[in-house]
């Protein structure tokens, strides 16, 4: 099977996504193919790649136009470790327009103390937007990392927040 890489544009700029039998593998605000590959493990990038239309593609549009829910259904595929797997579920799970902190993250995922895995997992979310990490923000609410840059975080999360 031949997996499908599509850019859009968004007003917080380009956006890829890297969809494989309709799930997404990787996603983000880059128009750079190389940029997206790079958020998967090596044994993860699809052997066969071309550029078409992806399925997923329409929910960001509807994001965008203020169906912040568009998002919530669309099928994602990541490998991690059974922890990396629940965080990766439980972020899918925040609503729009109210992020945790990381702590609060480390407890959702039943280990309180385990902040700092909280943040990998957010880290090593390969399906940006699709399994929205930028909702998970530093104690106190500084936005902490986020791969696309912390512009676009704050852009989604003061849309996110309008909304």
């Amino acid at each position: 099977m031949t997996a499908i890489l599509q850019t859009l544009d968004t007003p917080d700029g380009a956006f890829t996504i890297l969809e494989d039998d309709g799930r997404v593998l990787a996603s983000g605000w880059t128009a750079d193919a190389a940029a997206i590959l790079g958020r998967l493990r090596a044994d993860r990038v699809p052997a066969d790649i071309a550029t078409g239309r992806t399925r997923s593609a329409a929910a960001v549009t509807a994001y965008y136009d203020g169906d912040l829910t568009a998002i919530d259904e669309v099928p994602v595929s990541q490998q991690g470790t059974a922890m990396q797997t629940a965080g990766w579920a439980a972020l899918r799970s925040i609503p729009a327009g109210r992020p945790l902190t990381y702590g609060e993250f480390a407890a959702h995922l039943g280990s309180p103390t385990a902040v700092r895995a909280a943040a990998s997992i957010c880290a090593r979310n390969a399906p940006a937007l699709f399994v929205p990490c930028h909702r998970v923000l530093r104690t106190g609410g500084a936005l902490g990392g986020f791969a696309w840059g912390l512009d676009v975080k704050m852009r989604l999360l003061e849309r996110e927040a309008a909304i």
